[in-house]
């Protein structure tokens, strides 16, 4: 009965402080709103849901997210050093991350977390998920990067995400 009226309530509690921290203050009138908000938007959304997702490690997602966080925000100051200065610098390349992440909810993640990140695309996932196809605006170092990717995201989703 609990899992009808509230679907994902990891996602409901991650909307109420997304919606906080859009609207900038704290009032009941916006924190009504924002359960409201965290409440409908899981429970209309739910049947598009391929699985239940279940959190295997919190402190390691707390972890990530900060991760992920703090790389997003070195990037933009690394991209915007690349871009500012002279084109001929930049080494753009696609490049292939061989997957060994089977949960879709956990590629799907991954996907959108090196799409975040400044500098790096996610471009095209293979029709039988077993590889994920980046666009770097930079690569001096293909490997390195592949290697960055699969230590800070990869692997941590996987812990988190998936059963070993």
């Amino acid at each position: 009965m609990m899992g009808r009226l509230l679907p994902h309530p990891l996602l409901s509690a991650i909307l109420v402080v997304i919606w906080l921290l859009l609207v900038n203050q704290i009032s009941f009138g916006h924190l009504l709103l924002g359960l409201m908000l965290g409440w409908a938007v899981p429970l209309y959304t739910a049947r598009f849901w391929p699985d239940q997702v279940h959190v295997r490690s919190p402190w390691q997602l707390v972890r990530f997210v900060f991760i992920v966080l703090y790389d997003i925000l070195v990037a933009n100051i690394a991209v915007a050093g690349l871009i500012l200065g002279r084109q001929e610098r930049l080494k753009p390349a696609f490049l292939v991350l061989p997957l060994r992440l089977q949960n879709d909810v956990a590629i799907s993640i991954l996907a959108n977390t090196i799409s975040l990140t400044p500098g790096t695309v996610s471009a095209y996932l293979s029709a039988d998920r077993s590889c994920l196809i980046i666009h770097s605006l930079h690569a001096d170092d293909p490997d390195e990067i592949l290697a960055t990717i699969r230590e800070r995201y990869e692997t941590p989703l996987k812990e988190i995400l998936e059963s070993c």
